[in-house]
């Protein structure tokens, strides 16, 4: 009687992000997407991630799914052991300077135990998991949980992964060519991803993923499909593409304060400006949630986007490194350009008719961000694997223009003509740019075809569904927590 009504109810999906915004947005939004289909989704973060989880959270039960079942938020509190390397109480990988992410995935690590209790408290039907957390991997094989890595980054990027890590010939010298993979693609040594400086963690991750019940990827079939069939071809692997997740912000007010604690006073100004202009002639400038650049590349950056030629939206994120002296007044009193500081609504910006092009530092949600709304890039890498997305924009699917010369230092100033130049590529008429904008405009309808009703995306949610479905009446259901 008690398996039979386990089997009634819905199934029980736990999702477990790394806290840092490029992690939390897109696996927040898978968790709506499982929610959308009836499935009982919990997100679990730490109690300093709260007031960026819950609102989201309780706009999509208010907005989304009235009529659904609701998303649940559930608070794992770091151990006092670790308080210390959580400064001021930071809980959030986005509040934390370069030099001390090391303090950061110590307190990560503890949080092994409380979870491992969580897990055994409430006996979820299926874990889906970052894959910063391998250690949730042996949690849910003593439970008889199924667990699902999730990975940030695309599928192009994993497969480059599975070549470096068999191998390694990125440590033999400059520059090398990746193996065993559909595209010729060279890299250097300063593009490898930083975990492959972490040998001990890039293996633990790599076990976990081995040791786990498939992946699941922000990505379509339809962007990468000689790398998505490429990579589920390795024995033994399984793997579900269910993106762009960001699509399932269909609500006016999720897209406009998506990845936001509360909406920006200055908010209908930057639309009033962007409404003044012509369509496809403003470029987007923005370098995500981590990345900063130092005093000389902003100055530099400043002096190239008013070279350009075009408008522009520039949002600067950080204290430090700041615009010239007088410049921000300067162009928005012309009305050449827009200074956003801290957070923008990307979201919306990208969708917004005036925008023709967007300056990027390549991490995957803001590239899959702008080819759903069909804006070809500017690439600007900074760090880990952007460098590879940005092969992936520039060599691959042919839709970005490196801001760097070929096998340029990253640490070297980029000035201000390359800037205004890498901007003209993108933004001026001519063959090039044209075949670009046509590329790109045709990836973001084969973007939302994948997320509606019989997409590729939604075909493979469902299978992946179905299977979750028949893994809890193989093992007989858990008991309900």
């Amino acid at each position: 009687m008690e398996e039979t009504t386990k089997a009634l109810l819905p199934l029980r999906v736990f999702f477990f992000p790394l806290m840092a915004p490029g992690h939390m947005i897109p696996l927040i939004d898978i968790a709506k997407l499982f929610a959308a289909r009836g499935i009982s989704s919990t997100v679990v973060v730490t109690p300093g991630n709260e007031p960026f989880a819950r609102p989201v959270i309780n706009r999509a039960n208010a907005t989304l799914f009235a009529t659904f079942t609701p998303i649940h938020l559930l608070l794992l509190p770091f151990p006092s052991s670790v308080l210390h390397h959580l400064p001021d109480g930071k809980e959030n990988l986005s509040t934390f300077v370069f030099s001390h992410f090391t303090d950061f995935f110590k307190a990560v690590f503890a949080l092994e135990q409380p979870f491992n209790d969580l897990l055994r408290t409430h006996l979820p039907d299926c874990l889906i998991s970052d894959s910063m957390f391998p250690w949730t991997a042996d949690a849910a094989i003593n439970l008889g949980i199924p667990r699902l890595v999730f990975h940030g980054p695309g599928i192009f990027p994993l497969c480059v992964h599975d070549s470096l890590k068999l191998h390694d010939n990125f440590r033999d010298g400059n520059p090398f060519v990746i193996r065993d993979i559909p595209d010729t693609i060279e890299m250097r040594r300063h593009e490898v991803p930083m975990i492959f400086d972490a040998l001990p963690l890039l293996k633990m991750v790599s076990e976990s993923e081995e040791k786990s019940h498939g992946v699941i990827t922000n990505s379509f079939y339809e962007l990468e499909p000689a790398y998505a069939e490429h990579y589920r071809r390795k024995p033994g692997r399984r793997a579900w593409y269910v993106g762009p997740v960001s699509l399932c912000n269909e609500a006016s007010e999720e897209k406009e304060e998506r990845g936001r604690l509360k909406p920006h006073p200055e908010f209908a100004a930057w639309f009033a400006w962007l409404n003044s202009k012509p369509a496809g002639s403003v470029v987007y400038v923005c370098f995500g949630s981590l990345c900063e650049l130092t005093s000389d590349q902003v100055k530099e950056l400043a002096l190239g986007l008013e070279a350009s030629g075009h408008f522009f939206v520039w949002v600067v994120r950080g204290e430090t490194a700041q615009p010239p002296e007088g410049f921000e007044e300067r162009v928005r009193n012309v009305g050449v350009g827009l200074v956003i500081r801290g957070w923008a609504p990307q979201l919306v910006i990208l969708g917004h008719v005036a925008v023709g092009g967007f300056v990027t530092h390549c991490g995957w949600n803001s590239t899959l961000e702008a080819i759903t709304a069909g804006v070809p890039m500017v690439t600007w890498p900074l760090s880990s694997e952007q460098f590879v997305n940005e092969k992936f924009l520039t060599k691959v699917v042919r839709i970005g223009v490196g801001v760097r010369r070929e096998g340029m230092d990253p640490t070297a100033v980029v000035g201000a003509e390359e800037v205004a130049m890498a901007v003209r590529r993108v933004m001026d008429g001519g063959d090039e740019a044209s075949g670009r904008r046509r590329r790109v405009g045709e990836y973001a309808k084969l973007a939302r075809a994948a997320m509606i009703k019989g997409g590729s995306s939604y075909m493979d949610l469902s299978r992946l569904i179905d299977e979750l479905v028949t893994c809890r009446a193989t093992a007989g259901g858990n008991a309900v927590g």
